[in-house]
C-alpha cells in the first residue's frame, strides 16, 4: 500500500501535518491487509480491506468501543474509519507487543473476570457483527439456551448444510441436543464478551498489560468465552486460577467445555473446511 494513500486517510481523522514515514505488514488474520504505519507522530495500526467489506470494519469498531467503555483489559482506541479509493479502512491506536510479565496471566484472569461482570438484561446485543468474515447475529433472548441455539447453532449450520458440509444425520443430533441444553448448562446473568478470545487475539503490552482486540463482541454466557479460550492451545493455567479466585465458575465446568465450543468448530467448518467436523461428531456422541 502506498504512503500517499495511507497519509490521506490518517489526515482525515488525525493531523494534517502528519506524514508517513514508512509502512510494513502485520502478521495475524486472514481476512484484512493488517498494517503498522510509522508517521512523524508516532505508530498507527491500520487494516485495509475492499469496499465490499465495509460492514466488517464498522461493526468491529463499535465492539471496539463498547469493550473500551466498559472493560478494564487494554483495547486499542478506535482513530478512525472509512472509505478512499474503493477501499475501507480501520485505523487503530498501536500497542506494541512486549515480553509475556510474570504476573501478566493473573492480570489477564482478574481483569477479564471484572470485564464478564458487566452485565445486561439479555444475551446478544442491540447490533450484529461478525466472527471473522462470517455474519454473527445478536437478535436478544432472555435465556441463554434459546440464544445459543437461535443465533448461534443453527444459523452456522445452516451454512454448512447450503455449502454440502454436514449430512442430515448431524442435523438430527443437533436438533436432539437443543431439547437438553437449557438442562446442561449453569443459568448466569449475561456477561460482556470479546466473542473470539483465542491466542491470536490478544497481546502482552511493553507495560505487561493484556490487550485484546479483533471481537464479535456480545453479551453472552461467559463459560463460552472461556471455553474459547482452550482451544488452538489454551491459556496459561495461572490465567483460569485467577479467574476463578475473583468470578467463580459453576463445577463441572471442564466437562462443559466441548459443548460451549461446538460454535466456534461450527465456525471454523464453515470458514476452512469439514476437518473440524471430528471434533463436533465427538462432542454429540457424547451429551446426545
Amino acid at each position: 500500500m502506498t504512503s500517499d494513500f495511507l497519509q490521506r486517510a490518517l489526515k482525515r481523522h488525525l493531523s494534517s501535518d502528519i506524514k508517513v514515514i514508512q509502512n510494513s505488514h502485520v502478521s495475524g488474520g486472514c481476512i484484512n491487509t493488517t498494517l503498522k504505519v510509522d508517521t512523524n507522530e508516532g505508530p498507527f495500526f491500520i487494516k485495509l480491506n475492499t469496499e465490499k467489506e465495509k460492514a466488517l470494519f464498522e461493526k468491529e469498531a463499535m465492539g471496539l468501543r463498547l469493550l473500551k467503555n466498559q472493560s478494564p483489559v487494554e483495547i486499542p482506541k478506535v482513530l478512525g474509519s472509512g472509505t478512499l479509493e474503493g477501499k475501507v479502512y480501520l485505523i487503530l491506536e498501536w500497542i506494541e507487543r512486549g515480553p509475556t510479565a510474570d504476573f501478566f496471566w493473573d492480570r489477564f484472569g482478574q481483569q477479564l473476570a471484572a470485564q464478564h461482570r458487566q452485565t445486561s438484561t439479555h444475551f446478544g446485543l442491540d447490533h450484529d457483527n461478525h466472527i471473522g468474515r462470517l455474519p454473527q447475529s445478536n437478535k436478544v433472548h432472555a435465556a441463554w439456551s434459546d440464544f445459543f441455539i437461535n443465533e448461534r447453532l443453527m444459523p452456522q449450520l445452516k451454512l454448512a448444510q447450503k455449502s454440502n458440509l454436514v449430512d442430515s444425520g448431524l442435523m438430527d443430533q443437533f436438533e436432539r441436543l437443543y431439547t437438553k441444553l437449557d438442562d446442561l448448562i449453569p443459568h448466569e446473568a449475561p456477561a460482556l464478551l470479546h466473542g473470539d478470545l483465542w491466542s491470536g487475539n490478544f497481546l502482552c503490552s511493553t507495560e505487561g498489560q493484556p490487550c485484546i482486540f479483533d471481537p464479535a463482541v456480545h453479551f453472552g454466557h461467559r463459560e463460552t468465552e472461556l471455553a474459547f479460550t482452550t482451544l488452538f492451545g489454551g491459556f496459561e493455567k495461572a490465567f483460569y486460577v485467577t479467574y476463578q479466585d475473583f468470578f467463580s465458575l459453576e463445577s463441572g465446568f471442564d466437562d462443559r467445555i466441548d459443548l460451549h465450543n461446538l460454535y466456534p468448530l461450527l465456525v471454523h467448518v464453515n470458514l476452512f473446511g469439514p476437518s473440524y467436523l471430528s471434533g463436533i461428531r465427538h462432542t454429540l456422541k457424547r451429551f446426545v
